[in-house]
């Protein structure tokens, strides 16, 4: 059954006592917004051949924010009421002071609506869901005496917003979201190994749910785990490196991505600060953000203060143009707002975040990007990484990469990092594929303890002069 439409001043408060409280939180302010949201999810997770899991978590509440100059007052509560609002409103002007501040014009509108207010959960029957699983275990299984294990979700998700300005505008979104999972552990001669895949996006569970998306999920993470059981030690030092398409394109996301947002550059901490005009990465580099995509992970019509998304280019052939901003920060820089400004749920305010980073591509084979490799890495997936905003600095842990010798791409290697800082990296770019990919659905990013989905992308590129962390040769 759909859910009914999230419409909370004609079913929980009234517009025009909402609207009067806000002004009231933000005269003398600089900016500011009331954001109401409604979010359900759910979650099934089989494991080991049985049900391990099924969640299913609904919530509401909203979020009041009074800004004036660099700080911010934020109150929020699960509860929806006329009382809630008014002891928000105390909390929020605590920032405002004595005021003095000219109130900031509203975000330009927008016609566009990537979504429709369908709530993908119920897309499928629950029995439908729980009996997908068990086929993807039982099919995940049968591909191969190898497997020892299978753990299989199906997760669903509808959030939606509705943004109150105090001039009145009100602006909304509805954002559905799935994925499915699949990963596998294989053994062989007491040696065990683990390979996944995952993809979705915000799109309907059907097409999730066919037999042909989640078997390619399957023989793709029994592919991974047969070649990780077959992988050698990796070596270690400096050597050139060629990155696949898709996934890959997470390096670049937190290597470069969180150097470019707003509030890290107006503070000074980026090593992208000031730079503006300037060369930071090869010739032919190009780094887009864009949240206008369809059906990706960080793609939204509006953002959390109800600037429209917008397509905005960081990085053009290799010249640094632009930062990814909120409303503040923008405000503070002297420059516009690019419809960044996200926030984890009600209970956090926005910041500057990306939506979906990717890097443009070349003309490259991307054959010819590895056979020009003399000694190197050719990783296509990764893990966990660790980056240092302030100087760069990352190191990614691959979940699969061959060692490259003479052009020839040899055996698998297991434990590789890659070791170096993200301005360096991007102009030691050597080469750039024209097979150009975003990843299949499955980005998640952490900034200041809040979580948002996002996407990333790439082409192959061929990258000079990284450490390779692994076992020593």
């Amino acid at each position: 059954m759909t859910q009914i439409k999230f419409l909370p001043f004609e079913t929980l408060i009234d517009q025009d006592f909402a609207l009067a409280e806000l002004q009231a939180a933000t005269e003398g302010a600089d900016d500011g917004e009331l954001f109401l949201e409604r979010r359900r999810g759910e979650v099934l997770v089989f494991d080991d051949g049985r049900l391990r899991n099924a969640s299913y978590d609904a919530s509401e509440g909203f979020g009041l924010r009074a800004v004036r100059g660099e700080v911010s007052g934020y109150a929020h509560s699960s509860e929806i009421s006329e009382s809630a609002l008014k002891r928000a409103v105390q909390t929020a002007r605590l920032a405002v002071g004595d005021g003095g501040g000219a109130l900031a014009a509203g975000p330009k509108r927008t016609n566009r609506q990537l979504y429709m207010d369908r709530d993908p959960i119920a897309d499928a029957a629950f029995p439908v869901k729980i009996e997908t699983l068990r086929e993807i275990d039982a099919f995940a299984r049968g591909l191969d005496p190898r497997v020892v294990q299978v753990t299989a979700s199906v997760a669903a998700s509808h959030q939606e917003v509705v943004i109150l300005r105090p001039d009145g505008s009100l602006l909304s979104d509805s954002r559905p979201m799935t994925r499915v999972d699949v990963s596998v552990i294989v053994e062989k001669e007491g040696r065990r190994e683990s390979g996944s895949a995952s993809g979705g996006g915000r799109i309907g569970l059907d097409g999730l749910l066919e037999p042909v998306d989640w078997q390619r999920k399957a023989r793709e993470a029994l592919r991974i785990a047969l070649v990780n059981l077959e992988a050698v030690p990796a070596p270690a030092g400096a050597m050139d490196v060629v990155l696949g398409p898709g996934w890959p394109g997470i390096l670049l996301h937190e290597a470069v991505g969180h150097g470019l947002e707003g509030d890290f550059n107006r503070k000074g901490s980026s090593r992208f600060s000031g730079r503006i005009g300037d060369q930071v990465a090869a010739k032919g580099v190009t780094v887009v953000d864009d949240g206008t995509l369809p059906d990706r992970r960080g793609s939204i019509t509006v953002d959390d203060e109800g600037t429209p998304s917008g397509r905005n280019v960081l990085i053009e052939d290799g010249v640094l143009v632009g930062y990814m901003q909120d409303r503040q920060n923008a405000r503070l820089m002297g420059v516009e707002t690019t419809g960044n400004g996200r926030r984890e749920s009600y209970a956090h305010p926005p910041m500057p975040r990306m939506t979906n980073t990717y890097m443009e591509g070349g003309d490259a084979d991307p054959a010819d990007l590895v056979a020009s490799l003399k000694d190197g890495i050719y990783a296509v997936g990764f893990g966990g990484g660790q980056v240092d905003i302030t100087n760069g600095k990352f190191v990614f842990s691959c979940t699969e990469a061959y060692r490259v010798q003479d052009g020839k791409i040899g055996a698998p290697v297991k434990g590789a990092t890659l070791i170096g800082d993200g301005p360096t990296a991007m102009g030691q770019i050597r080469g750039l594929g024209n097979d150009m990919a975003l990843d299949p659905g499955m980005g998640n990013c952490g900034k200041a303890g809040q979580w948002v989905p996002v996407g990333v992308g790439q082409p192959t590129v061929l990258m000079g002069g990284l450490t390779v962390g692994g076992a020593a040769t």
